[in-house]
């Protein structure tokens, strides 16, 4: 299933993704650093969601509160909830 997420507190504004038996892939980040969120989108791609949000969740970005992987792990527990 496809989700998107818009952000809170950081440079990208929207976040989409697939969530299918847990497994999450098709990250993309609209805004932000591109080549940093390409990576991560590549790095997280084909990884369970819930070891995904205990790697980033709570990640900052210089004095922000959050980061876009951290949000990214906001939206991954919104899209698990249901």
């Amino acid at each position: 299933m496809t989700y998107e997420y818009r952000t809170r507190g950081v440079c990208s504004a929207k976040i989409t993704f697939d969530i299918n038996d847990g497994i999450v892939s098709n990250v993309r980040f609209m805004g932000g650093c591109n080549g940093n969120l390409k990576g991560i989108s590549q790095l997280v791609d084909g990884m369970k969601a819930e070891d995904v949000i205990k790697r980033i969740k709570g990640t900052k970005c210089g004095f922000k509160n959050t980061s876009c992987p951290d949000q990214l792990a906001v939206a991954l527990e919104e899209a698990m909830k249901g």
